[in-house]
């Protein structure tokens, strides 16, 4: 390169460093006593916008799991929250994140390609943002989830929705994962293994070592779909559930996802962290 072609590039590249600079990614989230993050998964909050899903998370006491397509809010209005977010807009994301003292813990459940330069994109979306992992249901795209998994240092964590989608049943992801990188495992969403008649601790006893994170719900029923409630006043062994994983060194993101009571569910979330706080006192 002539040097006068690099000269004139010295002025753009120092302001790219100077914006990157001053846009540096959020803190990791302080993890218990227990060892684990507590955070709300933003999809709790749906009927709002993520600006004040961040807000409600915070005086909830709680980190926030993020989804894509939630409308943004604040400045960015009706924008939806993605990967394809500019770096202006994404900054305004992160310093609303700081203002609140919340940090963000995971990003889905996403789809994300098997095409390696577009499931970059979700990568590079989630390192920005200080990520411990991105959670999908695309095990169609495994080989290029477990490449990028490795190069970026970033848990992938496979989700389930009830029977009859395809990852209901946890064998099909552990008899993916075997011989995986471990940076592979499951995003356990306790409560619809319930719905899909499972019992979560007899799941969990069999896979706790790929465990990287929870959608960590209580119902009233093993067996049928029943709607949400706070944590410890359901039939969901959720204590005994946490020291199985904790025995194999779980140090993930448990998600509270409360879908129930859309609009006015802050208190029952803010029961829920009490329990994740009592319980990691307890244990400690």
């Amino acid at each position: 390169m002539k040097r006068r072609s690099l000269l004139t590039m010295i002025p753009a590249a120092s302001a790219l460093l100077a914006l990157r600079s001053n846009a540096a990614p959020i803190p990791q989230p302080t993890l218990t006593i227990a060892g684990f993050a507590i955070a709300v998964q933003c999809w709790s909050f749906r009927e709002f916008s993520l600006f004040e899903a961040i807000e409600m998370a915070a005086a909830a006491g709680a980190n926030v799991e993020l989804f894509p397509g939630q409308k943004i809010g604040g400045p960015l209005g009706d924008l939806a929250f993605g990967p394809d977010l500019g770096e202006q807009q994404l900054q305004l994301v992160i310093d609303h994140l700081k203002k609140n003292a919340v940090s963000a813990v995971n990003f889905g459940v996403a789809a994300i390609s098997s095409n390696e330069a577009e499931a970059r994109k979700t990568f590079e979306f989630a390192k920005r943002l200080g990520l411990y992992g991105v959670t999908t249901e695309s095990i169609e795209a495994l080989d290029t989830l477990e490449k990028l998994a490795n190069e970026y240092d970033l848990k992938v964590c496979f989700h389930n929705h009830p029977k009859p989608t395809p990852l209901w049943n946890p064998e099909t992801v552990w008899k993916a994962l075997e011989s995986r990188h471990p940076n592979l495992g499951y995003c356990a969403d306790i409560g619809h293994w319930a719905s899909s008649a499972l019992d979560p601790l007899e799941v969990i006893q069999k896979i706790a070592p790929r465990v990287h994170a929870f959608h960590m719900k209580d119902r009233a029923s093993i067996s049928e779909w029943t709607h949400d409630r706070p944590f410890g006043t359901g039939v969901i062994k959720l204590a005994a559930i946490l020291d199985e994983v904790r025995k194999h060194g779980f140090a993930g993101n448990v998600s509270i996802e409360y879908e129930h009571n859309w609009k006015t569910s802050l208190p029952e979330v803010a029961q829920c962290v009490g329990y994740l706080r009592a319980y990691s006192a307890i244990r400690a």
